[in-house]
Order: C-alpha cells, then sequence, then structure tokens
C-alpha cells in the first residue's frame, strides 16, 4: 500500500490578526484508505505524544479533570493550560485558560483546534491555533521588536512541530516517508509572522 503514496503537501498560514493575537493552520490531506480509523481526538492524543516524545520530555503534556497542561520539567509550572477537549464529529478543541506563554489578561481565549474531515480529495487533518495571545508580544500592540522576537522564536517553532507532525502523521499511517513540500495558503488576512 505504501508505494504508492509519495508525495505529501502541507498547507501553512501563520499571522497576526488586527488584534494582533496569532492565527496559525497547518492540514495536509491524506488518501481516505490512510485515515481510516482516525478521528479528531485521535490526533490530539497523537500530537500531545508526539510533543512529549519530540521535546525529549521537556515539555510533558498532562491530563487532569479541569484540562490539559503543557508543563515544563515536569514540575509545577504550566507554559500553556487548556481546559478539557471539546469532541465533535469533525474537530476536537482545546480552549486555552491560561499558562506562562500566554498574556495573562488574555487567559480567556484562544483555542487550538485537530480536524478530521472528509473531502472530495481525501481525509483533510489540520491543526489550527487561533485567537493566541503570547506573553511575548505583550500587548493588542506589540513592538516591532516584540513581533520580530515572536515571530523568530515561537512562531517559528510552532511551525516547525505542526509541520513535522503532520509529516510523521503521514508515515505512521502510509508506512513510508513521503516528499513534503509546504504550500502557503491565505485562509485569514494579517501580517505573515
Amino acid at each position: 500500500m505504501s508505494s504508492h503514496y509519495h508525495n505529501q503537501e502541507i498547507a501553512c498560514q501563520q499571522v497576526l490578526v488586527e488584534d494582533s493575537s496569532v492565527f496559525s493552520i497547518q492540514w495536509t490531506v491524506l488518501p481516505a484508505p490512510l485515515a481510516t480509523g482516525l478521528s479528531p481526538h485521535n490526533l490530539l492524543e497523537r500530537y500531545l505524544s508526539y510533543i512529549r516524545r519530540t521535546t525529549l520530555t521537556i515539555i510533558q503534556p498532562r491530563f487532569s479533570d479541569t484540562g490539559v497542561e503543557f508543563r515544563l520539567l515536569g514540575g509545577d509550572l504550566s507554559l500553556i493550560s487548556f481546559l478539557p477537549p471539546e469532541d465533535g464529529p469533525d474537530s476536537s478543541v482545546l480552549r486555552i485558560c491560561g499558562g506562562l506563554l500566554v498574556q495573562s489578561r488574555q487567559c480567556d481565549r484562544g483555542e487550538l483546534r485537530f480536524g478530521v474531515e472528509t473531502t472530495t480529495d481525501g481525509v483533510r487533518v489540520s491543526l489550527q491555533l487561533s485567537d493566541f495571545c503570547p506573553l511575548i508580544l505583550g500587548s493588542s500592540s506589540p513592538s516591532t521588536l516584540r513581533r520580530w522576537l515572536y515571530q523568530f522564536t515561537q512562531a517559528a517553532i510552532h511551525r516547525l512541530v505542526t509541520v513535522r507532525f503532520l509529516a510523521l502523521l503521514y508515515r505512521d499511517l502510509a508506512g513510508s516517508s513521503a516528499r513534503v513540500r509546504i504550500v502557503p495558503v491565505t485562509v485569514r488576512e494579517g501580517q505573515s509572522i
């Protein structure tokens, strides 16, 4: 089965929208036979496991009754905290509710959405971060220096992590690696980061 699946396109956009919150989306379309049994919640669980492995457990996602936290070195310090997952037929959503990487006055907004949707081309698997207000930007009117700092640190890491996750997901499901091509897309208007 894996021999004829050899190219993978990953669509990508990361922007600061008008209110200086972050919108980031990455997706790939898998051939339907590869995605059999893949659900949004399963995608979320795979992503959390991937974060733990790829950071060598420096960042440890933890489930609790109050939600999910990305903890630093297994301690009490949460880099980012989410409410419990909201699972639907096409998506599993983690709503941001706090953490060290979030502006303290913006802890009640933002979400990380894991999507698995059947399309005419196959199954679209997506990760979308929206309305995120990173601490590093400081406010709704960040300086050029803060935008630059965010773009070349946290934004670059997020993009790398999500693109690599989608590439590894393809490899896990197809049984082989594919050539990956990043395709810029425009889903929302904003300043590229």
